[in-house]
C-alpha cells in the first residue's frame, strides 16, 4: 500500500547497544568490533588475561573481549536448531568449524550464511594471526529465522566471497562517494550469489534485502520502495548520521522507515556507515531458548533432548576451539572452506559491482 504524500518516512527510532533490536524474521543483530592486540603462538591475544572472566568475557576491557573463549576469542562449539546465521566479516578473520565436519577461514568483506535446520554444531573462532598486531575483528552476526515450515531441514552454509558479492558505487556530481554492498536482496540491477536453498531468502516474496552503506560526508543514496506491501525496513546508523527523507538519525540509532516510499538518505558531516535489513515477516509464533528457535515450547524442550541424546551428529575436533593454521608462508591469509562432503571452495577473482 502507498503511503499518502508527505506521511514520515521515519516510522520508530531505538538506540543501538551491543545486541541490535530487529523485526520478525531478524531475531537479532550484533556488531562485533575488537581492537585486539598482537597474537602469541596459540593465535590468542599476547599478554596476560588475569581479571576477564574467561569463558563469558564481553567486557571491551583495552578495547577487545575473549567472548566465550579461553585461548582465543570467540565462540567456542555449541549447538543451534531453527533458524539461520548471518556472518557479515569487515575486518579480521573467522574460523569455522561444525559437526559436519566442515571448516572455513573468511574474513575481509566475505559472508558465511548458514542455515542451523534440524541441528548443528559449529565454533567461530578469531585467531589473532598477526604476531605484530593488530589484529582488529569487525563483524555483523545476523540471526534471521526458518519458517516452520524448514526449521528441521538439513543443515547447510555457504560462503559469499568478498569477490563475488556486489557493490554499487555512487559518484555525485562534486566526488563525493556512496558504496551499497549488496549482501542479500537487489540493488541498482546488481545480484549477490544465492542465499541457502531453505533459507526465507530464497522465497522472491519473502524480499529479504541485506545492504551496507558506505557514505562520505554529504554523499547521498535513495533507496526504492520495497515490492511487498508488508515488507518491514530497518536503518542501523552504527557510524555517523544520516538526513533520511528530510530527518535527521543520529549515530547508534536504529530507524523503522516506511519500506513503501523511497528512502533518500544523505550523509552528515562526519560521513554514515548503515547496515539496512529488510523483508516480509514470516508471521509465526517465536519460541527460542539460548541456541534453538522453533515455534512451540514443546519443540524447544525436544530440540535439548534431541542435543542431549545425539549431539546433532556429534564434535570430529580434537578441541572446542579449533584454528585453521597460521599465515602462508609467503605471510598472506588464507581463505578457503570446506564442506561436508569434501568439497573445497576458495574465493576467485571475479569482482562484481557497478559505478554510477
Amino acid at each position: 500500500m502507498t503511503q499518502p504524500s508527505g506521511s514520515p518516512l521515519v516510522l520508530q527510532r531505538v538506540p543501538l547497544g551491543f545486541q541490535w533490536a530487529t523485526a520478525d524474521p531478524f531475531l537479532f543483530c550484533v556488531h562485533h568490533l575488537d581492537l585486539y592486540p598482537a597474537g602469541n603462538a596459540q593465535f590468542g591475544p599476547q599478554g596476560s588475561l588475569a581479571g576477564r572472566s574467561i569463558g563469558n568475557d564481553f567486557e571491551p576491557r583495552d578495547g577487545w573481549r575473549m567472548y566465550h573463549g579461553s585461548t582465543v576469542p570467540g565462540f567456542p562449539e555449541h549447538p543451534h536448531r531453527g533458524f539461520e546465521t548471518i556472518t557479515f566479516a569487515r575486518k579480521g578473520y573467522i574460523d569455522h568449524s561444525d559437526s559436519l565436519g566442515a571448516s572455513a577461514r573468511f574474513g575481509r568483506g566475505d559472508v558465511q550464511w548458514m542455515t542451523a535446520g534440524s541441528g548443528v554444531v559449529h565454533c567461530e573462532m578469531f585467531p589473532l594471526l598477526s604476531p605484530d598486531g593488530p589484529n582488529t575483528v569487525e563483524l555483523f552476526q545476523i540471526w534471521m529465522n526458518l519458517p516452520a515450515d524448514d526449521k528441521m531441514v538439513d543443515p547447510y552454509f555457504t560462503m559469499l566471497w568478498s569477490e563475488q558479492i556486489p557493490r554499487h558505487v555512487h559518484l555525485d556530481d562534486v566526488g563525493r562517494e556512496a558504496v551499497v554492498t549488496v549482501i542479500a536482496g537487489r540493488y541498482e540491477g546488481l545480484t549477490p550469489p544465492a542465499p541457502p536453498p531453505a533459507s526465507w531468502a530464497s522465497r522472491p516474496e519473502a524480499d529479504v534485502s541485506i545492504l551496507h552503506l558506505a557514505l562520505q560526508p554529504g554523499a547521498m543514496v535513495t533507496l526504492q520502495p520495497a515490492e511487498g506491501a508488508e515488507t518491514m525496513r530497518v536503518l542501523y546508523v552504527f557510524e555517523g548520521s544520516v538526513m533520511a527523507g528530510g530527518e535527521d538519525v543520529a549515530t547508534s540509532t536504529g530507524a523503522v522507515v516506511d519500506a513503501s516510499q523511497p528512502a533518500p538518505l544523505v550523509a552528515g558531516p562526519e560521513g554514515a556507515e548503515v547496515l539496512m535489513l529488510q523483508a516480509r515477516p514470516i508471521g509465526e509464533p517465536v519460541a527460542q531458548y539460548g541456541p534453538f528457535v522453533m515455534n512451540t515450547e514443546a519443540e524447544i524442550r525436544q530440540a535439548f533432548a534431541d542435543y542431549r541424546s545425539s549431539g546433532f551428529g556429534g564434535w570430529p575436533w580434537d578441541r572446542p576451539d579449533p584454528v585453521h593454521g597460521g599465515l602462508s608462508p609467503d605471510g598472506t591469509v588464507e581463505r578457503f572452506a570446506r564442506h561436508a562432503d569434501g568439497r573445497m571452495d576458495r574465493p576467485a577473482p571475479t569482482a562484481a559491482g557497478a559505478a554510477s
